[in-house]
């Protein structure tokens, strides 16, 4: 981390359930799921800047069109007219293609620091409408609180989850969403199920058999945790977890991970640590 920069979370989470209802006329996927957030986190560095440009700079594989926190900030400079420039410098830690939305999640931290830094004041509702063209995940964080979402990830319902700690396995192989949402053989047509039902679903995950077909050490990644309860995959992966209800429990079982993989253990939390500087 720079000195020169003032530092937000921005955490990490896993579905707790995925299904695929349907496919949209604009070729998008209607989902259902549970997401949870963890207090496994990138810190986003931000510093105003009085040149009027928006740029990274910290290392990443991305071009700036590609680069989720840029298009946040350029995207919300643009909705409110500012030209106040800004950098950014991402400490990461959550793996890239893992299915745990560190992208998403540095996008919405973008947008929520700078919503305030740039005196917009723009409401929740308004933040989570912008965040809608950055990715499915992105007005969850903005939303900031555990939620049932539906629809391409707009349409979000609050949700109290009990305490839980996760192990979460990382097998260092990136997957590709899109090729995961071309299969053909990917389920599509799930029947949607209501809030109160979701318990009876959790660890489904409508994606992870592609996942596991396409890329075999998602498989057995999911096999050596399920010795330890009910692992499944977090997104269109790669990455697997499985919950402890205890932390001595999930870090006996993080002791144990294969050398070849990364791993990690998190608490579950119900709201995001920015959550109260974006009002309803």
């Amino acid at each position: 981390m720079r000195d020169d920069f003032d530092y937000f979370p921005a955490p990490s989470k896993v579905n707790l359930f995925l299904r695929i209802t349907g496919r949209r006329e604009d070729g998008y996927h209607s989902l259902q799921t549970v997401f949870r957030m963890l207090d496994f986190t990138d810190l986003v560095g931000i510093r105003l800047i009085p040149e009027n440009v928006i740029r990274r700079v910290s290392q990443h594989p991305w071009t700036d069109t590609e680069d989720l926190a840029v298009r946040a900030a350029r995207l919300l400079a643009k909705h409110g007219s500012v030209k106040q420039g800004v950098e950014l410098h991402i400490a990461k830690r959550i793996p890239f293609g893992g299915g745990l939305g560190g992208g998403s999640s540095d996008a919405a931290t973008v947008l929520v620091v700078l919503n305030k830094f740039w005196g917009l004041n723009l409401k929740r509702g308004e933040l989570q409408n912008l965040a809608v063209s950055l990715g499915a995940d992105v007005p969850f964080f903005v939303y900031g609180q555990s939620a049932f979402a539906e629809g391409i990830g707009e349409q979000i319902v609050p949700l109290k989850l009990p305490d839980g700690w996760y192990l979460v396995v990382h097998p260092n192989c990136f997957v590709s969403t899109q090729t995961v949402f071309d299969d053909p053989e990917l389920t599509r047509n799930s029947k949607p199920i209501k809030i109160a039902d979701f318990s009876l679903h959790e660890g489904q995950n409508d994606l992870q058999e592609a996942v596991c077909r396409l890329y075999p050490e998602v498989l057995s990644a999911l096999e050596w945790l399920g010795q330890f309860g009910t692992a499944a995959m977090s997104g269109s992966g790669s990455s697997v977890f499985c919950s402890f209800t205890t932390l001595e429990r999930a870090k006996a079982a993080q002791a144990q991970i294969p050398p070849r993989w990364f791993g990690f253990v998190a608490r579950g939390m119900d709201r995001h640590p920015l959550v109260d500087w974006t009002d309803d």
